[in-house]
């Protein structure tokens, strides 16, 4: 650890993470998206919250104006699998496929392989600890 950083000042690493969270489909429900985000905030990451109500082609191009390096995508409707696809493929499109993609919400467990074999990176359920989404994302982000 540096001397800056053991004064409270952020690492370079840290410094350059920009993460989008978003709600993508009808789901309104947007607490844990706004504790997590600020939680991200106070580990020192940029953040951008889309706001609720996002359809995936939304998503994907906040991500791409952005230049963002994580995508987390909250969710609560239930309707992931359809939602998660659309957003994965929009960023393969868009040149993406290096943004590290996560998932928050009510997801039953049968669903995270699939959502793993499409691309998802981490699937964080209620009750997870905004420390270890936080260490996660400082893992993956190279």
């Amino acid at each position: 650890m540096s001397d800056h950083e053991e004064e409270g000042e952020l690492s370079d690493h840290e410094e350059h993470i920009r993460v989008l969270v978003a709600k993508p489909g009808l789901d309104g429900h947007d607490r844990g998206a706004k504790v997590v985000a600020r939680a991200l905030r106070d580990a020192g990451m940029e953040v951008i919250y889309t706001g609720i109500r996002q359809t995936p082609e939304m998503i994907v191009e906040a991500a791409v104006q952005e230049d963002v390096d994580v995508v987390g995508l909250s969710i609560l409707s239930g309707a992931h699998m359809e939602l998660f696809p659309r957003v994965i493929d929009g960023l393969r499109k868009r040149d993406l496929q290096d943004v590290v993609v996560l998932a928050g919400g009510i997801i039953p467990e049968d669903d995270i392989p699939g959502l793993t074999a499409m691309g998802v990176k981490g699937v964080f359920g209620p009750g997870t600890s905004t420390k270890d989404i936080v260490g996660f994302i400082q893992k993956e982000v190279p």
